[in-house]
């Protein structure tokens, strides 16, 4: 017997059996609660609910913030778009470049018997294709040189 999926979104707050004020900061700021139970302990949750969800949950059980809503907003978070703060997607992009043509070198080096030296372990870049052969040789060095 498998269980039935209800056909609506969320159920409404009976708030008779739940808390729905939080106060935070000894008593300064009053704020909803989140309306969330542990499925072990039966205890609601301690955090406080989200402005804009509509269920009166917490970030952790369900309520999402809305993000940028413009056009403008969304294109400055897609240009902005680090990892980290370390790099964009455009210089992660040309590194994945550069390590895929590195690699395809050190094929080269291989199959030219210029090298016996331990080749790089681990997964290869996107981009990379195996050079096994003296036409693939020649095809790499046409590819890279300008």
């Amino acid at each position: 017997m498998g269980m039935q999926l209800s056909t609506k979104a969320s159920k409404p707050i009976d708030k008779t059996q739940y808390e729905t004020q939080l106060t935070l900061a000894g008593g300064r700021i009053r704020c909803l609660r989140c309306t969330a139970r542990s499925v072990r302990s039966g205890e609601q949750c301690g955090k406080p609910a989200m402005k804009s969800s509509k269920t009166q949950k917490c970030t952790h059980h369900g309520g999402r913030s809305k993000g940028a809503i413009t056009a403008e907003g969304k294109q400055r978070i897609i240009d902005a778009n680090l990892t980290h703060g370390q790099s964009t997607k455009a210089a992660r992009a040309e590194h994945s470049k550069t390590s895929a043509r590195l690699s395809m070198l050190e094929d080269c080096m291989y199959v030219l018997g210029m090298t016996t030296a331990p080749r790089i372990r681990g997964r290869k870049p996107a981009g990379y294709v195996p050079v096994r052969s003296l036409d693939d040789v020649k095809r790499v060095l046409r590819a890279l040189t300008p």
